[in-house]
């Protein structure tokens, strides 16, 4: 967006923010275990971590095995014919420079040979410049190098929040564009990286999304939302590590 378009509608967008904010519903993270191994007890044939914000975390639905990464681990298993395992370090709210913090400090973290990166959306809320949140991405990557001996990042594409229900207009608008311009600079920004991917989000419906692709907050994914979300993630993922190490 431009300089002057966001000075003029800065007083409606403060006032929709504050708004949003004190009438949203607040949903809790999902309930369950954030580590453990899917598809068997066998040597894991896969190690995955999980790091993010509010939809890392399973916000929208009631338990993780219903959210991303225990059914992400799963339909991987399912995919690479042997146990996958997992483990997740997500929080509300965390941008970007947040979850960075959170991996550093992170107790008991195992090796993993993957992680996934689901971050954006508070960055695209906050207006991170895009420069800076691209340089933050990078340092998560080489924590995740360091800390837990990961070879692949794959990064997840912002969502459509230009068709959130819970965003009023002009707010949506904005935090569409926002979103896009931060998204299209994180495709430019991996472009020709072996080690850092861009996972695409599956399709959705057009228009505003609905019930089920959405959680009742109208903010968040809701069952259909993650099952297809995971679903998608681990066909890019495990045609990574095939195109990598093929059968």
């Amino acid at each position: 967006m431009s300089l002057p378009a966001k000075v003029a509608l800065a007083p409606l967008l403060v006032w929709q923010g504050v708004r949003v904010r004190r009438s949203a519903l607040r949903l809790p993270e999902a309930r369950g275990p954030r580590r453990g191994t899917a598809g068997g007890r066998d040597q894991p044939r896969l190690r995955l971590l999980v790091v993010g914000d509010s939809s890392a975390a399973g916000v929208g639905v009631g338990h993780q095995r219903e959210a991303l990464a225990a059914p992400l681990a799963q339909a991987l298993a399912q995919r690479l014919g042997g146990p996958v395992a997992w483990q997740l370090i997500a929080t509300t709210g965390h941008r970007a420079a947040d979850a960075l913090e959170a991996l550093r400090g992170a107790k008991r973290l195992a090796t993993a040979d993957v992680m996934v990166a689901v971050l954006g959306v508070n960055d695209a809320v906050a207006m991170t410049p895009a420069r800076s949140w691209l340089a933050t991405l990078d340092d998560l990557h080489a924590c995740a190098v360091e800390r837990a001996g990961v070879l692949t990042t794959w990064h997840t594409a912002l969502p459509p929040m230009g068709r959130f229900p819970l965003l009023p207009q002009p707010l949506r608008w904005v935090l569409g564009r926002e979103a896009a311009r931060l998204d299209t600079a994180l495709a430019r920004h991996l472009e020709g990286r072996a080690d850092r991917r861009l996972a695409a989000l599956p399709p959705t419906p057009p228009g505003v999304l609905p019930s089920g692709w959405v959680a009742e907050d109208g903010f968040h994914p809701g069952p259909i939302g993650y099952r297809r979300w995971a679903e998608a993630l681990a066909d890019q993922l495990s045609a990574g590590l095939h195109s990598v190490n093929p059968p």
